[in-house]
């Protein structure tokens, strides 16, 4: 990336970036507040999380146009450590993932994403899109009419104001609209400060109060390195699905140095460690927040809010906050993919909708993106198995037999290729012709190995033929 095209990135349509991560804004606060109470930390340590994280990733990530914070796949890693030994050890925890992540950037970790396929990724957005909805429901279930009828307001404001104007996002007039009227009118709802106690200061430079010793490593790395994945994981799933949708390219190794930057200042600030979230990304891509201002908004506008608009912010009905998200989850969701479902072939279709399962049932994205990525892994290697042909010829004097292999030649192709020797046939000399053939693995080469045994011990001659440079390599390296 040249200089000019990193200062574009910061001052292509500024009115339309700012005005998008204002939106973002609010949808990072309801879920931050929630995910920080899944890690069992207090509100002010996820929300001051999202503000140093937006603002860091804003100036050294790699995607532009991606909103990250505190999320609930690494809160859910990180709960087990909070419980037992408590937040200055989460703290170390979280500089030591910032440290895995920047060293995963510079190993090139993102390259690991090709083998995430298609049906995975599709899999990964439903399944937040899922999530997303799911966590609105306990906004919604014993309470008061009142709140329907502002969630339905609310809706109505989101979907219907851009058919007349879209000049300012609609999510943030229904903020307003919805906060204007439970302030003028009160009536039963909940409201942000219903959902924790808000910081009302800034947040300061602190370092863990844990002993440096090597029992206390022993306890953080483990937490450490797990948080370090998943939120390279997410994070670079999410750019994906950002490439996607604005059909552009991002730096995903510069991605991952920023995010592991970004995570170590959020330790040293007395954070949790996050990573790019798929629904305020969505919702600030439909608003036109596709440069870094409108990630550097989100966190500096989240600021903004707890420290100086705290009590505007405390007034806001959870209600608006609901039918933001319910927006957000429904722009997330692939509808398309309901209708692949039919269309695709069954083992495609079964990749992505064991994702979505695995991660709606355990809330952990790095799990059902990993079941995903086998069964992808395991079908794929299925398919190429079944391209293996082997055929056979036997020469005029009925002596010499010559096996014609066909495709690739790998672990799980093995056994194809034994199946289709005759050891009992009568022919004294084998010949085994790999010209057409691509041997992959040891497995392979150990294979012929074993098959040229047993027939030899039948008083065979065995010849293997047009073995390629690979081939010859790997045959040598077992015999």
């Amino acid at each position: 990336m040249t200089f000019r095209q990193y200062i574009r990135e910061w001052t292509d349509d500024p009115i339309k970036n700012v005005l998008a991560g204002m939106v973002g804004t609010f949808a990072l606060i309801p879920e931050v507040i929630a995910f920080s109470y899944v890690a069992g930390v207090a509100p002010a340590v996820g929300l001051f999380a999202s503000f140093v994280i937006s603002i860091a990733i804003a100036i050294t990530g790699g995607r532009p146009g991606m909103i990250s914070g505190a999320a609930g796949s690494v809160a859910l890693v990180a709960a087990a450590l909070v419980h037992n030994y408590g937040l200055n050890y989460l703290l170390l925890a979280t500089l030591l993932a910032g440290a895995f992540q920047i060293l995963f950037g510079l190993l090139k970790f993102q390259n690991m994403m090709r083998f995430v396929s298609r049906e995975v990724q599709t899999g990964f957005v439903n399944a937040l899109a899922i999530l997303i909805f799911s966590a609105q429901v306990p906004q919604m279930v014993h309470v008061s009419w009142h709140t329907y009828a502002l969630i339905a307001l609310g809706l109505a404001i989101v979907y219907l104001l851009p058919r007349i104007t879209t000049l300012v996002p609609s999510p943030l007039i229904c903020i307003v609209v919805l906060t204007a009227i439970t302030m003028a009118y009160p009536m039963p709802v909940h409201v942000v400060a219903d959902l924790g106690a808000l910081p009302t200061g800034l947040p300061s430079l602190i370092l863990p109060d844990v002993p440096f010793t090597l029992d206390t490593f022993k306890i953080v790395l483990p937490y450490a390195f797990a948080m370090a994945m998943v939120g390279v994981l997410e994070s670079l799933m999410t750019a994906d699905v950002v490439d996607e949708l604005t059909d552009t390219h991002s730096n995903k190794r510069m991605e991952c140095v920023g995010l592991g930057f970004s995570n170590i200042m959020v330790g040293l600030f007395g954070g949790i460690a996050g990573c790019g979230m798929i629904g305020q990304t969505v919702g600030n891509l439909r608003y036109g927040g596709k440069g870094r201002l409108s990630t550097f908004t989100a966190g500096a506008f989240l600021l903004l809010l707890l420290v100086v608009l705290h009590k505007f912010v405390a007034q806001v009905p959870v209600a608006a906050l609901v039918a933001i998200m319910i927006m957000v989850s429904v722009s997330t969701f692939s509808w398309s993919s309901l209708r692949e479902l039919v269309r695709h072939p069954r083992l495609s279709s079964t990749v992505m909708l064991v994702t979505v399962t695995v991660v709606v049932l355990t809330h952990d994205l790095a799990a059902g993106v990993g079941c995903g990525v086998l069964l992808s892994g395991l079908f794929f290697s299925f398919q190429v198995m079944k391209l293996l042909q082997v055929k056979n010829s036997l020469s005029p004097d009925g002596q010499t037999r010559t096996y014609h292999v066909m495709g690739q030649l790998f672990f799980a192709s093995t056994t194809v290729l034994t199946d289709a020797i005759e050891f009992q046939d009568t022919a004294s000399n084998v010949v085994i012709d790999l010209s057409q053939a691509k041997l992959w693995d040891i497995s392979a080469a150990e294979t012929l190995e074993k098959i040229a045994a047993r027939l030899k011990t039948r008083g065979k001659t065995v010849t293997f033929t047009h073995a390629d440079q690979q081939a010859s390599a790997l045959l040598s390296a077992v015999s």
